[in-house]
């Protein structure tokens, strides 16, 4: 069975991981894929961040002693292969280079911002700039971006709770573009916001349903978005939508989506990769094959 429209048509790889039996799966909240397409999986099981290849061949497990795998969330790989995870139990995100040592700590683990709106309180998602700054979406605690040098000197930061330009109900993900303009996932008020680098607010899509989280295809100028409400869109940049599929209903089927499209990434052949979230005991992280 295919799913999409046009250029944007995927058949679902089914069984695709090679799943071992030494733990159990639990929520796949974020998945990415490093510059060799390997895939990275970033769950809620006992072991948080587990490396596989095209395949679905395991290759490695990082940050078991440094994760905290209830609290897994969002990732992040940025061009040179470092590894940005965020936890939401932690209130931190933890860099890691291309070999998985624990390079940079932005906050501090076990313990939120002193004032309201500090970084950071139950922090959402991370992603990386062309000029190497690190961009942090801080939004079950908190309603806020937060932007930091690549180093992790705190630069600045913005939004405050509601439904303005600029404000936010949960934060819930954080992408930049590559005319360097931040995308922000306002979840629960159904709608992208989009900012400059320096947080000011340039324009929103609104009418979405739920979006966790998006991904940009630089050469193609699409925009992939996973809603939490069962569905996920490809657009254009000039917001035309080209493709999509779920709709809002809960199936078990392949492809389909029992509970919510919450991480997802697509790989240099444009195969996409997508974790549900609130699927009971059904734990899966799909691929889809891209049809030229």
């Amino acid at each position: 069975m295919l799913f999409g429209n046009g250029n944007y048509r995927y058949e679902v790889e089914e069984n695709w991981l090679q799943l071992t039996d030494e733990w159990n799966w639990g929520w796949i909240p974020a998945v990415a894929c490093d510059s060799k397409d390997n895939v990275y999986i970033y769950s809620r099981s006992d072991r948080p961040l587990v490396i596989y290849d095209q395949q679905g061949k395991m290759l490695d497990t990082w940050g078991d002693d440094v994760l905290d795998s209830p609290g897994s969330h969002g990732i992040f790989i940025d061009q040179e292969d470092n590894v940005y995870c965020s936890t939401i139990g932690q209130h931190c995100v933890f860099k890691f280079n291309s070999q998985g040592e624990l390079v940079l700590t932005l906050g501090t683990p076990g313990q939120t911002g002193a004032n309201d709106g500090d970084p950071f309180n139950r922090v959402t998602d991370v992603a990386v700039a062309s000029n190497s700054d690190i961009f942090v979406s801080d939004g079950y605690g908190n309603a806020r971006v937060h932007r930091y040098s690549a180093g992790g000197e705190h630069l600045l930061s913005w939004g405050e709770y509601g439904d303005g330009p600029g404000q936010f109900n949960i934060s819930h993900c954080v992408r930049i573009d590559s005319q360097d303009r931040v995308w922000v996932c306002d979840r629960e008020n159904n709608r992208l916001q989009i900012f400059d680098m320096e947080g000011n607010y340039l324009d929103q899509w609104t009418g979405l349903l739920q979006p966790n989280t998006v991904f940009f295809d630089s050469e193609e100028d699409v925009i992939y978005i996973a809603e939490l409400a069962g569905q996920l869109s490809i657009y254009t940049l000039d917001g035309e939508l080209v493709a999509k599929w779920g709709g809002g209903k809960s199936s078990p089927l392949a492809g389909e989506f029992i509970g919510g499209p919450h991480g997802m990434w697509v790989d240099s052949h444009g195969d996409l990769y997508l974790g549900e979230v609130m699927l009971g005991e059904h734990h899966r992280a799909q691929k889809y094959i891209r049809q030229r």
